[in-house]
């Protein structure tokens, strides 16, 4: 590309003993929703009070025990939802508020009023550290930039301790642009800031290092967390906090990456809303966690009702791809991997605790879904995947090389109808093919004998291009009877080279299936099946349907 000369690499940070790469996630971070404050201000249209509210109480429900609810100085209306919160008393006891302020004086003073009466809440203060921002945007120096910080700390500190409401204030501070700043200096104002507040063991600071633009490889922004978690003076008196965007595409893999690297706390939202490309996508992380044996603490159990509130509060879509959640993620059209989640499938049902199926990371169910929709047939299908389908919503059970010869059917004419089956579609197709054919000879009736224990003699009456006729037959058993007496009055012979049959149903009133093979002098093989209640009756209609695709059979 040209112009590629503009751009440079992200230095790495000298951190050659880092110790993250080697560790292990093994339980969920603190989460914060970020949804309603830097998910809405993202938004061409900004959510209104009852959405807002909405979205909260579906929040509150999933589990999430922090919630960033706004910015209350930025307009009328994030400081009227606090109001109205807090005058409701619509915050459950066990779930603190979060409010976002500058560390300027007017916005400090606006939020505190926001808050008036507030139980809990986590005040949060930021100013832009980054050297692009201190150089371009605010023109400050890093002295500059300390002592505005400080002063923000300060008039934080003072309104707090003036609080005649008996609120229960935690104080969090962002370096905003962390991620672009020296890493000296993100430790020196963020402890400066900590030197102020005096967290304890016992009621500890926030310290969240947003990644306000994603400006490296995930592994960088973990040696960034690592950095800070050794330099800072205070790291067993705060919470460090992770606030990944997802400029680069990677802001979840950089989240799991600084929670390796020592972070206790995750910023995010819902399916990764925010400004830009998004922010770290909550709902990927914890199930991301979930697959690995680790409870994420949030229920993304009806992902279905995630989705909906989602759509219908940000009037933005869930892409069908999206991990997890994606209308497609857990549909397989390759043939290879329909294959495979079949014999996944079948072996769960043997038992085992562990979930253990090819290209399904997680049981659908578990999220609310339903195993329809997991192998779907077009014309890039193959024979597992068919034969999924009509055993899980018909009870067939396809020998292997009817799976075979039907599959090639499907796929012919998925490509003439440029379109998917639907499982009706594939059973009216598969009956169409293999049990419907009763032309030209149709089976009437049919009565057997035994004359020893060996010979059967059989008698029955069929239809033969529209002329009823008696045939009569003996054999050893009742297919080999039939297939003699059939032979009387069609051009040709045939003999069966393959049967199979088992019920469809339990019970007394269960039907059979039987499928057969059956070869002609050409050594050309046909195939058909049949279904009845009686095993007799749906083995002479598959022998018939078989029969009746040779051509010319009738003279």
């Amino acid at each position: 590309m040209e112009n590629v000369n503009k751009y440079q690499a992200f230095p790495p940070i000298n951190l050659p003993d880092r110790t993250w790469p080697n560790q292990v996630i093994t339980k969920a971070p603190i989460w914060c929703s970020v949804d309603l404050r830097d998910g809405n201000q993202a938004l061409e249209i900004p959510m209104n009070l009852s959405q807002k509210l909405n979205f909260f109480k579906h929040l509150v429900e999933m589990g999430f025990k922090t919630i960033e609810i706004g910015f209350p100085a930025a307009s009328d209306t994030e400081f009227e939802f606090a109001r109205h919160l807090i005058e409701h008393q619509l915050i459950p006891e066990d779930v603190t508020i979060q409010v976002l302020t500058q560390s300027r004086q007017h916005i400090i003073e606006k939020t505190f009023e926001a808050l008036r009466g507030v139980k809990k809440a986590v005040v949060h203060l930021y100013n832009s550290t980054s050297t692009l921002q201190r150089d371009v945007v605010f023109r400050m120096d890093q002295k500059q930039c300390l002592d505005l910080a400080i002063f923000g700390a300060q008039l934080v500190k003072e309104i707090a301790e003036k609080d005649t409401f008996g609120s229960d204030f935690t104080f969090e501070y962002s370096p905003e642009s962390f991620t672009g700043t020296e890493m000296d200096f993100a430790v020196k104002i963020s402890d400066a800031v900590l030197n102020i507040w005096q967290p304890t063991s016992e009621h500890r600071a926030i310290i969240n290092l947003p990644a306000t633009v994603e400006m490296s490889t995930p592994n960088i922004y973990a040696d960034q967390i690592e950095y800070f978690c050794r330099h800072t003076q205070f790291r067993d008196r705060i919470w460090v906090s992770l606030h990944a965007h997802n400029d680069r595409g990677t802001a979840v893999a950089a989240t799991e990456m600084a929670l390796m690297a020592g972070a206790d706390r995750v910023e995010g939202t819902l399916f990764g809303n925010g400004e830009r490309t998004g922010n770290c996508d909550l709902l990927t992380v914890g199930l991301n966690l979930f697959s690995q044996g680790v409870d994420p603490e949030i229920d993304f159990s009806k992902i279905n009702e995630i989705i909906d509130v989602y759509e219908d509060s940000t009037r933005m879509n869930v892409p069908q791809r999206h991990p997890y959640a994606g209308k497609l993620v857990y549909t397989a059209f390759s043939g290879s991997h329909q294959d495979a989640i079949n014999k996944g499938m079948a072996r769960m049902k043997q038992g085992g605790g562990i979930w253990e199926v090819p290209y399904l990371p997680i049981d659908p169910m578990d999220v609310g879904r339903s195993y329809d929709p997991i192998i779907r047939i077009n014309s890039q299908s193959g024979k597992g995947g068919v034969a999924y389908i009509l055993e899980q919503h018909f009870g067939y059970q396809l020998p292997k090389q009817i799976q075979q010869a039907f599959s090639a059917v499907v796929t012919k004419v998925s490509d003439q109808r440029q379109s998917d089956l639907t499982p009706d579609d594939l059973h009216n197709l598969f009956l169409d093919t293999y049990v419907n054919r009763k032309q030209p000879i149709d089976l009437i009736s049919y009565r057997e004998e035994m004359l020893d224990d060996q010979i059967v003699q059989m008698s029955a009456h069929v239809m033969i291009s529209g002329k009823e006729v008696e045939i009569n037959g003996s054999g050893n058993g009742l297919l080999d009877a039939f297939c003699q007496a059939l032979q009387t009055k069609i051009s040709g012979k045939f003999e069966i080279t393959a049967y199979h049959e088992h019920a469809l149903e339990r019970g007394t009133t269960s039907q059979a299936i039987t499928y057969v093979i059956i070869q002609n002098g050409g050594h050309k093989t046909y195939i058909g099946a049949g279904i009845s209640s009686s095993v007799s009756k749906s083995s002479l209609r598959a022998i018939l349907s078989a029969v009746n695709q040779i051509d010319s059979i009738v003279s």
